[in-house]
C-alpha cells in the first residue's frame, strides 16, 4: 500500500489559509492572504520541488483544484507544470461533475474512496487543500505531514488542527530543514494515538 502525504504551508499558530495571495481565500474576513511570499527562497523552493517530484498522484480540495486547474495547464513547460500534467489528479467534490483539467477524476466520498487510491499509487500528495486535509486526518487516512512552517502568526484564520480535531500522534520522520528566510520544513509520519499522563519515575 502507498502513502498519502499532506503538503501544507502553515504559520506558527497553525493557519494554512491563503498563503499564495490576497484573493486566494478571503473567507471569514481573512485579510492576510499572500503571507508566504516574503519567506520564499531558492533553498525552500528546491525542497518543495523535490517533494512534488516524488508524488505519483495528486489529490486536491475543490478550491485548490480550481486554482491549480486555471494556472498549471498554462505552464506545462515548467518542471512542476509538466509533473502535474503527467500524473493522475483527483479532486474531492460533491458538486463537480465535469472537471476541466485533463486527467482528473472526481472523488465524492473521501473516506470511502481514498483507501482504494492508496492501494493504486505509491505516494499521493494533497497540496494545500486545508479543509480536505482536515477531513482526511479525521478519517485517519493521512500517513505523512510535510509541513512548511513560517515565522509569522495571525491569531485568526483557518487552522489545520482546530476544534473537532481527532487526537493523533506523529513522529518526526527526518531532521528538520531550516531555510535562510526563516521557514522550516518538518516531516512527520503518523504514529497512532497520543500517549498522555506518563508518570515520571523517581
Amino acid at each position: 500500500m502507498g502513502i498519502l502525504a499532506v503538503d501544507l504551508f502553515i504559520t506558527l499558530d497553525g493557519v494554512y489559509q491563503a498563503p499564495g495571495g490576497p484573493e486566494e481565500d478571503p473567507s471569514g474576513g481573512f485579510a492576510h492572504g499572500g503571507w508566504q511570499a516574503p519567506y520564499l527562497d531558492d533553498e525552500s523552493g528546491t525542497v518543495i520541488g523535490a517533494g512534488i517530484d516524488r508524488l505519483d498522484a495528486l489529490l486536491l480540495g475543490r478550491r485548490t483544484y480550481d486554482i491549480f486547474a486555471d494556472y498549471w495547464p498554462q505552464h506545462v513547460e515548467s518542471q512542476v507544470g509538466e509533473k502535474f500534467a503527467r500524473v493522475p489528479k483527483f479532486v474531492a467534490s460533491r458538486t463537480l461533475s465535469d472537471p476541466s483539467w485533463a486527467g482528473t477524476t472526481v472523488v465524492t466520498d473521501v473516506a470511502a474512496e481514498v483507501p482504494a487510491l492508496k492501494e493504486r499509487f505509491d505516494e499521493i500528495h494533497v497540496i494545500g487543500s486545508g479543509d480536505l486535509a482536515r477531513s482526511l486526518l479525521a478519517a485517519d487516512l493521512v500517513d505523512r505531514l510535510n509541513l512548511y512552517l513560517y515565522p509569522i502568526a495571525f491569531g485568526s484564520g483557518k487552522r489545520l488542527f482546530d476544534t473537532g480535531t481527532v487526537p493523533a500522534a506523529f513522529t518526526l520522520a527526518q531532521p528538520p530543514i531550516a531555510f535562510p528566510k526563516g521557514a522550516v520544513a518538518l516531516v512527520y509520519d503518523r504514529a497512532g494515538v497520543p500517549v498522555t499522563g506518563i508518570q515520571m519515575e523517581d
